[in-house]
């Protein structure tokens, strides 16, 4: 079976005050992008040596086997459904890694979704937001493929309306790579009495002062690129431009596809839309 894992941005991100438990309170809305990487799952072959093997094609990543977050969705089910047969996975990568879209937890999460359906573990839509929050706090969001106002350490859902798909949505990729530890580290939390559903409501050309993400100065102070990307952005006709999660991938809102001026070495720019809801496999 074949699932197409999808990314997200991120529309305002406020980081609000760290919890006892060591994560933050935040305060988000995350939107699904039609930006997918592809994942494969098949029965393992009788003599395979593993539970859950995977074969990661497409872009490198440096990570081991074991820390793969399908194979670690796979061994949480394991730990609670030791009937669980060997599979075999194929994940081939097009969302970067360490670039805000979310594309590892969208593996995890999708992994858990096609585990529960293909081998009939009726698990509740709460149950599978547990496992998926164990993975990462954003993993739950991708089990629901449409816009929410996510809250806590991000998996406290309300629904948000919005009409974006008129819009043409362009992601810039970069060559950059964020570590997460280090972003929130630079972040001085604080509570906010700025209403994101409230902002969102108004007219998009309205957002660009309002609508604000907290990793922005720490990340473009750190590289100044991508503050001049962000700039460039706006110049050739953006009705709102943003970085999305902790960095590094920016994201513009356009009326139309338009022509965009140079981007630096490595960056990589890709048309594609935001969705309002998307159906499995999307």
């Amino acid at each position: 079976m074949i699932l197409f894992p999808h990314c997200k941005i991120n529309l305002g991100l406020q980081v609000l005050a760290r919890r006892n438990d060591g994560y933050h309170n935040l305060s988000t809305v995350f939107v699904p992008v039609r930006f997918h990487d592809v994942l494969e799952m098949l029965p393992a072959a009788n003599n395979s040596s593993t539970d859950a093997d995977i074969e990661v094609t497409g872009i490198s990543v440096t990570q081991n086997k074991a820390d793969n977050l399908c194979v670690k969705a796979y061994q949480l089910l394991k730990k609670d459904f030791p009937q669980l047969p060997p599979v075999r996975m194929h994940l081939h990568k097009i969302i970067p890694a360490g670039a805000g879209l979310g594309g590892g937890s969208s593996n995890g999460a999708f992994t858990l979704s096609l585990l529960n359906n293909l081998l009939g573990l009726q698990l509740s839509q709460s149950q599978l937001e547990r496992y998926a929050l164990t993975l990462g706090s954003d993993c739950p969001f991708f089990l629901h493929r449409q816009p929410l106002l996510a809250t806590g350490r991000g998996e406290v859902f309300t629904p948000v309306e919005l009409q974006l798909e008129s819009y043409a949505l362009l992601l810039i990729t970069t060559p950059i790579h964020i570590n997460t530890g280090w972003a929130f580290s630079q972040i001085v939390p604080a509570d906010r009495s700025i209403s994101l559903p409230a902002v969102l409501a108004q007219p998009i050309n309205t957002w660009k002062d309002e609508l604000t993400n907290d990793f922005e100065a720490p990340v473009f102070a750190a590289h100044p690129v991508l503050k001049e990307v962000k700039a460039s952005l706006y110049e050739a006709g953006a009705l709102y431009a943003s970085m999305t999660g902790s960095g590094s991938t920016l994201f513009a809102f356009f009326p139309y596809k338009t022509v965009l001026p140079s981007l630096p070495a490595g960056f990589t720019a890709i048309w594609t839309t935001a969705l309002t809801s998307l159906s499995n496999g999307q």
